[in-house]
């Protein structure tokens, strides 16, 4: 390695010898010396990631103990990461400022947005998201060396004028509030943190080299291509005893295809000229070396392997995988040598689901072999949730190096369902996940308070009482006698909730992370703080309340949740160590520096990997141009870097499905070279697709049959309710799951109005007025106060109630009509009963007027639309007749006489007017279908009796669905198993 020429040393490691491994190979013999040799080593590493990498390495390349060298990281801006001690140490650089704090800058930079956009100005969520765009940005300039001045160059002002109108807007607004900002920092005598690294990498680079170290400085890994880096690297590279290391720099690439990659910041052109191959995987490393002054003729190569080489062919296949588009016409002469990708398998599954549970077979085969290391390599953090899922059924414990985003967590899952209880003004679905929460009251009180929180689940199905906590208390207090001592619990919740009763309508941002957090640890305790997630949480927490105290932030409670997720998703909680020692899931960052015997690469789709390319918000493509900026296209390029050094792994395997939860997808371009390149010579991975399909495939069950219970003679002797006649005959499993076994089926949570909540609001309604005199006037009123305190569901109030309002407008008009022609209501909600073969017969009266010769009107609310004539004539909406034969026989209290009239009597939409009509199911006028009045209770005691007889008291089954076209309920499809048999009643049989 030792040169004495000023030639500056720089090497390159390819692919197929395994960055880390080959690192370490080179070093120690290099510098081990009997004590302090490694010791006295510094290594420069892009990242902690890489830290832990070597240090790995290290480990197993020793054999026995050594002192390991000084490992500096120089600061990975995409892992956020600041720079190490030895770069930034205490008291350096007394000229350059303390970084100012990312937070406290976005709400800075969202407040300086509100004043530019004054009255278009959005929420304060939306603003915050437009904050990081555009400190994003800012973050882009700075790291490339741009300042607010370059912005005002005639080349730069020139290409915005060109650009239309909205990209001219954006651009001066990203210039003006940049300008802005830039005076706040030198008010507050602070930099952003981007430039005060540029300042501290520029101070160690004029350190070292007016003044070199006493001991030798590697600098390993480090691809960043940003100027204040590569003026470091150039440093080292000229040291005597020091040197740069890249990774998998392509020295065997034709000269000519080099210089078709582009200028690359060279020095006769542009930093990116149209032109330029920026999705090539060299790209960023010829950008390096050309702003380090180093030809790619003065890198030498790096002749150590690690403990894991792949043959040294792979890194000629790998180069021309990746050719440009006009250079891979060479692939049809390349010899068998030059494409060889043995080792390298593709995979393909028909779903993700699919292709998770392949790959965790392939970990399972790959860890039963004694020190056989596995990496799996995806940038879908949902597929690799999915592969430690899997390996879970095996024991097998697995850490997603890339951590998850913090609002998955149990932690951060907390503090947002407190903001959502806030926001939503203690909405029930809110209210109930937030105290069935894991982390709530967890400990040796929980079964019991599990307990009440689904007594009040039970208590808040159907549509959502009032708004706040107050209504829910209302609604407990109602249902004491059903759920005694409920209310006490629910007393000690609110003083639990307590902290949050200050959120209402516009609040401090500080304020608001004190209360939630103040609640949150009444909620769960210190428990909330004790985990991996919840230490995040908390600084989180803390971080944002100390930018929120110095940048006082003004927000809608409404907007909490958006702009706490918003801001947590930016937060990763990485697993602390205690996964399986040879099994790493890794995302495209983690991964850089890794090294595995089977490498895993999953999600190779379009979109995935490489993702989409994300336009800068604010700044139009030609101006980053401009001004001397990577584009979005550039981190295609990257992505292709990382796939080329995982396939320099021995064993590879390259995975994509065929389709996501949206639809079909195409496979990275990536993979499409790689067929195109190999063609007959790829080898395909199905072995663990069809293992995959076995496990998740068992064998098949035959077709549930079509139920048709048969209860003792004693179990069918039950009451029936006027309203069941119906489900007895049209639907007699209905009829069995009701009444005999006594099953109910429950409303969602903050549920829509249903059809029985519409009828029981509108019965309880008209029974008041009625019982209140009814006198016109009073039904309007009474129903707007009633509606008011029994929803505040907003489908209720937008929708429902309007229409429910004309309607009752119609019912009091008729009412009063009807009154002038001597008809009196007589009967409001009167429960009777009879007896008719032993079978008891009851039900309730929603009304029941005397007309003026002494007989009776059976009358029926509708909030829908009433049952036709036919159906009535084939005996399935008998209600009324029921009621009218009670009403005969007296067994109705203060009620009795011969039914003459019978009425439904409409909420549903009518032809002439708004809402509310009236319809009889006696066969009369010019109607077609219907029973006449003078056979109309003849007829409904004859399907009576008859029903009885077959069901109750005769032995014929209760088969579902036994009229299939007649319209009904749907209760009961979930228990009948409806899905599974209906359409295949006749299969089977001869």
């Amino acid at each position: 390695m030792a040169n004495g020429s000023t030639r500056p040393r720089v090497w390159s490691i390819a692919a197929h010898r395994g960055f880390a491994d080959a690192l370490v190979a080179g070093l120690i013999p290099r510098y081990r010396e009997e004590r302090f040799g490694l010791a006295r080593l510094t290594l420069l590493l892009p990242s902690q990631r890489a830290v832990r990498t070597i240090t790995e390495a290290f480990v197993r390349a020793s054999g026995a103990g050594l002192l390991l060298p000084r490992m500096a990281v120089v600061g990975d801006l995409d892992l956020d990461e600041t720079l190490g001690p030895l770069l930034d140490p205490i008291g350096a650089g007394a000229d350059i400022p303390a970084a100012v704090d990312p937070t406290f800058r976005l709400l800075r930079l969202a407040a300086l947005l509100r004043d530019e956009l004054a009255d278009e100005a959005p929420g304060e969520a939306a603003l915050i998201r437009q904050a990081k765009g555009m400190a994003q940005g800012i973050d882009r300039l700075l790291v490339e060396g741009v300042r607010v001045e370059d912005m005002l160059d005639e080349s730069v002002v020139g290409v915005a004028a060109e650009l239309s109108g909205h990209w001219q807007d954006a651009t001066r607004l990203f210039a003006t509030i940049f300008a802005r900002w830039q005076l706040e920092l030198l008010a507050l005598g602070k930099v952003d943190a981007p430039e005060r690294r540029n300042r501290l990498l520029d101070h160690a680079a004029q350190s070292w080299k007016g003044s070199p170290p006493a001991h030798p400085i590697i600098a390993a890994g480090v691809t960043s291509a940003s100027p204040a880096v590569a003026r470091l690297l150039r440093v080292v590279a000229d040291m005597t005893d020091g040197g740069v290391v890249l990774p998998d720099l392509d020295l065997a690439l034709d000269p000519a295809v080099w210089d078709a990659l582009g200028s690359a910041g060279g020095p006769d052109g542009a930093v990116f000229e149209r032109g330029d191959l920026v999705t090539h995987p060299q790209y960023h490393l010829k950008l390096l070396l050309n702003r380090m002054g180093v030809a790619r003729d003065e890198v030498e190569p790096w002749h150590r392997s690690g403990l894991s080489p792949a043959p040294p062919e792979r890194s000629r296949a790998i180069s021309n995988l990746f050719l440009p588009p006009e250079a891979s016409a060479a692939w049809v002469s390349l010899e068998a040598k030059d494409r060889r990708l043995s080792g390298v398998r593709v995979m393909e599954s028909a779903h993700p689901e699919e292709e998770a549970q392949a790959i965790a077979v392939l970990v399972r085969e790959a860890l039963a072999e004694p020190e056989r290391r596995v990496a799996v390599i995806t940038p879908d953090r949902g597929l690799a949730a999915r592969v430690v899922a899997h390996l879970a059924r095996w024991n097998v414990v697995a850490d997603d190096t890339a951590g998850r985003p913090l609002p998955l967590t149990a932690a951060g899952r907390v503090l947002l369902q407190l903001a959502e209880l806030v926001a939503e003004r203690a909405a029930p679905v809110p209210l109930l996940a937030l105290l069935g929460h894991p982390l709530v009251q967890a400990g040796e009180g929980r079964a019991v308070w599990l307990e009440r929180v689904r007594q009040l689940d039970l208590l808040l199905r159907g549509p959502r009482p009032g708004p706040g906590l107050p209504a829910i208390r209302q609604r407990i207090k109602e249902n004491e006698r059903r759920y005694p001592g409920l209310a006490e619990w629910w007393s000690g919740v609110e003083d639990l909730l307590f902290p949050l009763v200050s959120l209402e309508g516009a609040v401090m941002l500080d304020a608001a992370l004190i209360a939630l957090s103040d609640a949150g640890e009444a909620l769960c305790g210190t428990g909330l703080w004790a985990q991996a997630d919840g230490r995040c949480l908390s600084q989180f927490v803390e971080r944002w309340r100390e930018a929120a105290t110095t940048a006082p932030t003004l927000l809608a409670c409404e907007e909490l949740p958006a702009l706490l997720r918003d801001a947590m998703e930016d937060v990763s909680v990485r697993p602390p160590y205690g996964g399986h020692p040879r099994l790493a899931i890794y995302g495209l960052l983690e991964a850089r520096m890794s090294r595995a015997d089977l490498v895993i690469c999953g999600g190779l789709t379009e979109g995935t990997w490489p993702g989409n390319p994300t336009p800068d918000p604010m700044l139009a493509p030609p101006v980053l141009r401009a001004l001397g900026i990577p584009g979005a296209d550039f981190r295609i390029g990257l992505s292709a870097h990382d796939l080329a050094a995982a396939l320099g792994a021995p064993e590879v395997v390259l995975s994509h499905a065929l389709r996501d939860a949206s639809g079909p997808v195409i496979p990275s371009r990536f993979l499409l070279r790689i067929h195109a390149m190999l063609g007959e010579q790829l080898r395909h991975e199905t072995r663990a697709v069809d293992l995959a399909r076995t496990l998740s495939n068992p064998p098949p069950v035959a077709p549930h049959p079509r139920p048709h219970p048969m209860p003792s003679a004693e179990q069918r002797k039950v009451e029936i309710a006027v309203t069941a006649l119906d489900r007895l005959r049209g639907d007699p499993y209905q009829f069995y799951a009701s009444a005999i076994l006594s099953l109910r089926s429950l409303d969602p949570v903050d549920a829509d109005p249903t059809p029985a909540w519409k009828g029981d609001a509108v019965h309880k309604i008209l029974q008041d007025w009625h019982e209140a005199g009814g006198l016109p006037g009073q039904l309007v009123p009474l129903a707007e106060q009633r509606f008011d305190e029994m929803s505040a569901h907003p489908f209720m109030r937008a929708m429902w109630k309007p229409r429910l309002i004309d309607a009752l407008h119609w019912i009091e008009e008729e009412t009063d009509r009807l009154a002038g022609e001597g008809r009196e209501v007589f009967a409001i909600e009167k429960r009777g009963e009879m007896r008719i073969d032993g079978i008891r017969i009851h039900g309730r009266a929603d009304r029941i007027d005397k007309l003026a010769d002494g007989t009776l009107a059976v009358v029926d609310y509708k909030t829908g639309k009433p049952p036709s004539g036919r159906m009535v004539q084939e005996g399935y909406a008998l209600q009324l007749g029921l009621i009218g034969m009670i009403a005969v026989q007296g067994q109705m209290d203060g009620v009795t006489g011969q039914p003459s009239r019978f009425e439904y009597w409409s909420l549903g939409r009518n032809k002439e007017r708004g809402f509310g009509f009236m319809e009889t199911p006696v066969l009369e006028g010019r109607k077609k279908s219907g029973i006449p009045l003078d056979q109309f209770l003849p007829e409904t005691e004859r399907f009576l009796r008859e029903a009885i007889a077959r069901w109750l008291l005769g032995n014929e089954p209760f088969t579902a669905r036994l009229n299939p076209d007649l319209p009904g309920y749907a209760d009961y499809d979930q228990l009948m198993r409806l899905d599974e048999w209906q359409g295949r009643e006749g299969e089977g049989e001869a």
